[in-house]
């Protein structure tokens, strides 16, 4: 089991906790904390002030925030010696403000006042509602779409604790978690901000903690910045991004010399890392070594000694450097430290199976986390619930249940009353439910996971794929029918991380929910304009790390700043509009229930929806009548091994060559056999398979694998008799007789598939061949890539291989386009800045690129960000249409084909932040993620690069446009591939396997 450790010490305690301490967690007033919820569904926060000139000692000012608004809202105040009669003049000196026509104000409050005023400026309605209570005035002022956030906030402060109610704020939901606690991060006060951040991270918000800890990074100085460094690579290891991990510890290594502190720090989180990865040796040969020479003296810090590292601090008269984090000495945190250690040296004896060594490491993490301020340290409770855990562990295996269980809900209760609702509870909790499926109570632990299931709301929690396999495996023994164990799981499944393709499904769906009225178009114009404020806060990001010595860099941020300060104002003008329409202030619920499901699927559909877990694969099956559970023969590393072996035998690159090997059939067959096997007869029976692929599976067509083993047979007779060993010809594939589409969540698939259709006037637009920069060099034989240029730029010869629009001309004319619809776009009008500029993109139902796809990097240590290859257009064309300009078109498509090399790979973070998204790193979330941004229902997108030799892609893409009226897109793909296979020159999967349908293969080729 790995073991997922959270984020640095703040503070600690390892003791059981006194009564006392939970109930300070579980009533601690709303006035002691610098941040609180505003209602109870996730929306809005309140986020405290620094003091403000002239203010009392016991005044306070807060700022709302709220989800998919890209600066503040409004403002809360608490404040004595004054007046609700003042309170327009003095919270909104510039805007026009009439009695009447703002928020509710709460009833407790007396002398109560709200304003409707118009803000001078910008011209924005705002509210604004003031009262007195106990010789004190409680006001809140926000933008009008934002008033629930105003009542509740304002009910929270009254009452000293959080009240509950929901807020009804207008969305777009292109913002997840992340990007929310990004833009809370940036509107906190800058010293409260580090503080949040471990919170979050100690909560099990990795992905929210590591946005606070990049704010800190940024905007911090000297240790401060190291510190808060180190912990956002800490979070990338604990969301799986090792990579990147490694390189931000690498980036701290020479700074932390020295210091006692970090130098510890550095040493645990490297250790945690190596948890992570499942590498619990290297976790104690790490915590082994030696800190650095001045590191490990206790002495140094309990006289406060001046070390070079803090004389250099000094130095640089940083105000902090002798200032102790959450009011906690050096020495302390040194001591919680090493504390931490032997934590994690149990952690790893006992995932060696040396578990008498590992107790004698958690009774020394004890003695020492307890040792620091008699262990009531509130803020380290968390790691006290993962000591609980691993003790109940122990406890376990001696078969001492009863104290085993005594752990577990002492674990549960510490994190109920510090950190409610969060991932770490519900983590808890799904041990504690692990536990009793251990141990025979069935019933108890289905309730449970039941439970905890249901507190999840959908929310993705990594820590669950650990987790959640005694569930799943609970499911298949508890006696229950296999609808019921089928629902169950579908509905748990939903809480694993999907690709970033997913939320933006949902985004389009929201947009296209009214058709094209004017709501429509200004719920695309927010979604636009969120876009650009990330993408400007992200050119910024950059240009703070140049300015400090180049004035020209000076110049340009004090230019993106302005620019960030007139979008975000903007933002709050387009937001203010959109609550204007109901349909736009409601979240969507993003679980789909398996019933809702197959109410969704036709007869003659399935759908499959795969789960990889830590350790084991599983499956959720069903049609409109019937559903069935089970674990799939075949855990997530093995089948990661068996895809890139397989995937090795279709499209190897080698030099910027592309080799082909013969097919495996033996491993497609062992592979349908272990996904498939027990609904096989079920799936053989169909017409049109739905498959949600997960892990691995997401690179890899299922309309490849082989359904039956005589094909097997007759392929290795046939070999054994010198036959062709690339002859696949008579094969039982999956897509000979199942028309097969992709989805990455049954969201997406209820989204795309209820979208209106396009309301283009024109049925298709085809784009290729660009212009060489040399002379035509023929064909690479594919539709990849040369090997890459210098400084992260692509070769000149990529240019020189222009695909032909043969395929372009062939899908006109056989979708019956008359010569004024017909519109093919090639050689010098085919630029990246001809097609950004085309205001008539929407009018077009079907997009297809016939092109070089550029997913890879030009050098391996370059970035990879995935483009289309085009003709060059003058001076801002660099012949690439990327990501985020694919992003940045306005299209109306029911279908966009990408038939170039690779397009359904991923796309890197940088990628996706360069376009103003978030989430992302999945397969699916490159190319296929910004078509569906732009505008587009469903997605042809290429696995590897596809060929050009025996003139396959173009046979196959005019097979598709030949399928006749009524013909859906899976079944036009599923007659055209058949043609390939019946052909020996194309029989292999390199030929006619490629391309996936991402969307709803079950909506018609022709309007």
């Amino acid at each position: 089991m790995r073991s997922k450790v959270l984020a640095a010490i703040a503070a600690a305690t390892l003791a059981l906790p006194a009564p006392t301490v939970s109930a300070q967690g579980r009533d601690r007033p709303v006035s002691y904390s610098d941040t609180f919820a505003i209602g109870a569904n996730g929306l809005c926060e309140a986020q405290i002030l620094p003091p403000q000139p002239g203010a009392g000692l016991f005044d306070r000012g807060y700022t709302i925030v709220c989800r998919d608004a890209a600066a503040p809202v409004g403002t809360l105040w608490v404040l004595r010696n004054a007046e609700p009669s003042e309170a327009a003049a003095r919270f909104l000196p510039t805007a026009a403000c009439a009695q009447g026509g703002g928020a509710a104000v709460p009833d407790a409050l007396a002398g109560s006042a709200n304003f409707s005023c118009t803000d001078e400026d910008v011209g924005t309605r705002r509210v604004l509602v003031a009262g007195e209570l106990g010789g004190k005035l409680y006001a809140g002022e926000a933008i009008a779409a934002y008033a629930d956030a105003v009542r509740l906030g304002l009910a929270t402060l009254v009452a000293d604790h959080p009240v509950q109610g929901d807020v009804a704020i207008p969305l777009t939901e292109t913002g997840d978690a992340a990007a929310f606690a990004r833009a809370q991060a940036r509107a906190l006060a800058t010293d409260a901000v580090i503080a949040e951040a471990y919170r979050r991270s100690n909560s099990g918000d990795f992905a929210e903690a590591a946005e606070f800890f990049a704010e800190t990074a940024a905007s911090g100085e000297g240790a401060n910045a190291i510190e808060a460094r180190l912990n956002a690579a800490l979070l990338q290891s604990n969301l799986g991004n090792y990579a990147e991990a490694a390189r931000g510890f690498s980036s701290v290594r020479g700074q932390v010399a020295g210091d006692p502190v970090l130098a510890r720090m550095l040493r645990n989180y490297e250790a945690i890392d190596a948890l992570n990865a499942g590498a619990p040796q290297t976790t104690l040969d790490i915590l082994e070594r030696p800190l650095p020479a001045g590191a490990g003296s206790r002495d140094a810090l309990a006289g406060l000694e001046i070390t070079d590292a803090l004389a250099a601090r000094l130095s640089a008269e940083q105000a902090s450097a002798l200032d102790s984090i959450g009011g906690l000495t050096p020495l302390e945190r040194a001591d919680l430290l090493d504390g931490q250690t032997e934590y994690l040296k149990a952690t790893a004896l006992r995932l060696l199976g040396r578990r008498t060594e590992a107790e004698s490491h958690l009774a020394a993490a004890d003695s020492t986390l307890a040792g620091v301020r008699n262990g009531t340290v509130r803020s380290i409770l968390w790691l006290r619930a993962q000591v609980l855990g691993e003790l109940a562990d122990l406890a376990e295996r001696k078969r001492d249940v009863a104290t085993a269980e005594a752990y577990h809900a002492q674990a549960i209760g510490l994190l109920a009353a510090n950190y409610p609702d969060s991932p770490a509870l519900l983590s808890s909790k799904a041990q504690l439910a692990g536990f009793l499926a251990r141990n025979g109570r069935k019933g108890e632990a289905l309730a449970t996971y039941r439970d905890l299931v249901e507190k999840a709301e959908g929310k993705p929690a990594p820590a669950l794929r650990r987790l959640l396999v005694p569930y799943f495996d609970l499911l298949g023994e508890a006696g229950l029918a296999e609808d019921e164990a089928a629902g169950d799981m579908f509905l748990a499944s939903q809480l694993l991380q999907r690709p970033g393709l997913a939320q933006t499904q949902a985004v389009l769906a929201r947009e296209l929910s009214g058709g094209s009225d004017e709501a429509s178009q200004l719920f695309r114009k927010a979604v636009n304009i969120g876009r650009s404020v990330e993408q400007v806060r992200n050119r910024i990001a950059l240009l703070e790390g140049q300015s400090a010595g180049d004035s020209l860099a000076a110049e340009r941020l004090a230019a993106q700043r302005a620019t960030l300060e007139k979008l975000e104002a903007e933002q709050l003008s387009i937001q203010n509009r959109l609550g204007e329409y109901p349909r736009f202030r409601a979240v969507s619920d993003g679980r789909v229930t398996l019933g809702e499901l197959q109410e969704i699927l036709k007869p003659g559909e399935g759908y499959l929806k795969l789960a990889t877990l830590d350790g084991a694969t599983f499956a959720i099956f069903a049609t409109p009548d019937m559903a069935r559970a089970y674990r799939v023969g075949i855990d997530p590393n093995a089948l990661e091994a068996e895809v890139d072996a397989l995937r090795a035998t279709i499209a190897y690159v080698e030099n910027g060559e592309t080799l082909t090997f013969p097919f495996d059939i033996e491993k497609s067959r062992a592979l349908y056999k272990a996904l498939l096997d027990p609904v096989d007869a079920e799936v053989k029976a169909l017409r049109h398979l739905v498959f949600e692929p997960d892990g691995a599976m997401l690179r890899l067509p299922a309309n490849l694998l082989v359904t039956d083993d005589d094909s097997v047979e007759r392929y290795v007779e046939r070999i054994a008799r010198n036959g062709d060993e690339y002859d696949f010809t008579g094969t039982s594939w999956l897509g000979r007789t199942v028309n097969v589409t992709t989805t990455v969540s049954p969201s997406a698939f209820r989204d795309v598939r209820r979208a209106p259709g396009s309301e283009a006037a024109r049925e298709y637009i085809g784009f290729g061949e660009n212009t060489p920069l040399r002379a035509d060099r023929g064909t690479l034989g594919t539709r990849s890539a040369l090997a890459g240029g210098e400084d992260c730029l692509w070769a000149p010869a990529v240019w020189d291989y222009p695909i032909k629009a043969d395929e372009l001309y062939t899908a006109a004319r056989s979708l019956g386009a008359t010569a004024t619809d017909e519109r093919i776009v090639t050689g010098d009008t085919f630029t990246d800045t001809a097609v950004l500029g085309m205001k008539d993109l929407d009018q077009y139902r079907i997009l297809h690129f016939a092109t070089h796809g550029l997913v890879t990097a030009p050098q391996p240590e370059c970035p990879p960000r995935p483009a289309l290859l085009t003709s060059f257009g003058g001076d801002q064309s660099d012949g690439l249409l990327s990501f985020a300009e694919i992003f940045d078109l306005k299209i109306d498509a029911d279908l966009v084909i990408l038939s170039a090399c690779d397009t359904a790979g991923a796309a890197t973070l940088g990628a996706t932040r360069e376009a103003g998204v978030t989430g992302g790193g999945f397969a699916l979330d490159g190319l296929v993620r910004a078509f569906v941004g732009a505008g587009g229902r469903t997605v042809v997108a290429s696995h590897w690069p596809v060929p050009d030799d025996y003139d396959a892609t173009n046979r196959l893409i005019d097979g598709f446009f030949a399928a006749g009226e009524g013909v859906e897109l899976a079944e036009a793909m599923r007659l055209s591939q058949a043609r390939l296979m019946d052909s020996k020159e194309t029989s292999h999967p390199f030929y006619w396997s490629a391309f996936a349908i991402v969307g709803d293969g079950g909506a018609p080729l022709r309007k």
